[in-house]
C-alpha cells in the first residue's frame, strides 16, 4: 500500500480554516466526504470524535493522525492539512499540532487501516520529512512531497 492510493491531491488543504480541533477535524471530514463517496460527513465525524475520546491521536512531534471507521466511508481514504497556527491536541508530548493526518475507513477494513496507520507512522519518524511537510506553502507541494517520498521508499 502507497499513501498516494488513498490520498487525492484535492483531500490536502494548506492551510486548514478552523483555529481548533474540533473545526480541522471537522473541517478535514467534510472535504473526504465531499470529494469521494463517502455517504455522510456527519456519520465520519462522529466516528472520529468517538475514538478521539478514547485516546488522543495527537502522537507528538506536532502530528495528529485521528482517524475513525463509519458505514458509509466506501474505502479506506485520507485527507492531511495543515493549520494556519499551530493547534492544541491534546497531543502526548503536549506540544500544539502543526500538521493532520486524518483517515476514515470501512467498518469492516481493519487490516487496512491499521497498515495506513503504521505507513504515516513511518514516513513521520523521518525528521526532515516530516519537518519538509509542515513548511510546505501549498497544499500541492505537500502532496507533491509525499510522492516524493514514496518514490524513493520500497513498498
Amino acid at each position: 500500500m502507497r499513501l498516494t492510493d488513498i490520498l487525492q491531491p484535492d483531500c490536502v488543504i494548506v492551510p486548514l480554516k478552523g483555529g481548533d480541533k474540533h473545526e480541522v477535524i471537522d473541517e478535514m471530514a467534510e472535504l473526504l466526504a465531499e470529494k469521494s463517496p463517502i455517504a455522510s460527513a456527519e456519520d465520519l465525524k462522529q466516528a472520529i470524535w468517538q475514538r478521539e475520546q478514547t485516546r488522543t491521536t495527537g502522537i507528538g512531534h506536532g502530528i495528529g493522525i485521528p482517524h475513525g471507521k463509519a458505514s458509509g466511508v466506501d474505502k479506506l481514504r485520507m485527507a492531511v492539512g495543515r493549520p494556519e497556527q499551530p493547534i492544541e491536541f491534546g497531543a502526548i508530548d503536549g506540544r500544539p499540532v502543526d500538521l493532520i493526518i486524518l483517515l476514515a475507513s470501512p467498518l469492516d477494513q481493519t487490516g487496512p487501516h491499521i497498515q495506513a496507520l503504521a505507513k504515516i507512522s513511518r514516513m513521520l519518524t523521518e525528521d526532515d520529512l516530516r519537518e519538509a511537510l509542515k513548511v510546505a506553502p501549498t497544499a500541492e507541494d505537500l502532496y507533491a512531497i509525499i510522492a516524493e517520498h514514496e518514490s524513493n521508499t520500497p513498498v
